[in-house]
């Protein structure tokens, strides 16, 4: 976005946030171990590469998920990337790639933010790219995950994240 562009984004204060700009918001905390997790991606997404076209939960076959390069020549449909769906029971690592956002200028990729299975997937928003444009927050979210690590202290809380994105 040129610096004469400014678009107006909010930000929800029941969640935590992680640097990669997902939201955390934490479902089920009677016990640790039956602890669930829903995640989403934060408007700043939007605000800073513009409107989200389509969303993949995905992770990664091999290694070379991490090699692709972003080039003219690529097409819009992303059928062809090395990537295999994620499905209810996955287990995803920290580092394993979670989610893919093609925006209207940009490619995000976004790793699982902490050892987590997999309990429920959204796939309304991979059908409709405009539940995360418009309902980031609400209908819009990516998943439900059990973490295998869980430690909320290590996630911006609504300040902290404000703080964050002033400074970036």
């Amino acid at each position: 976005m040129s610096d004469g562009d400014f678009f107006e984004f909010s930000i929800a204060h029941d969640r935590r946030y992680s640097l990669d700009h997902l939201w955390i918001q934490v479902l089920d905390e009677k016990k640790e171990e039956d602890m669930t997790v829903k995640i989403g991606i934060s408007e700043f997404i939007r605000a800073e590469y513009g409107d989200i076209v389509r969303v993949v939960l995905a992770k990664p076959e091999d290694d070379s998920e991490f090699q692709i390069e972003v080039g003219e020549e690529e097409s819009e449909n992303d059928d062809d990337a090395p990537t295999s769906l994620l499905y209810r029971g996955d287990e995803l690592d920290v580092d394993d790639l979670m989610i893919t956002i093609r925006t209207s200028e940009d490619m995000v990729l976004i790793n699982a933010p902490f050892p987590c299975k997999i309990v429920e997937l959204n796939g309304d928003v991979e059908d409709n790219s405009d539940l995360v444009n418009e309902e980031a927050y609400h209908d819009g979210w990516c998943m439900i995950v059990k973490p295998h690590e869980w430690d909320e202290d290590q996630y911006l809380d609504q300040s902290e994240y404000i703080d964050y994105l002033n400074e970036i």
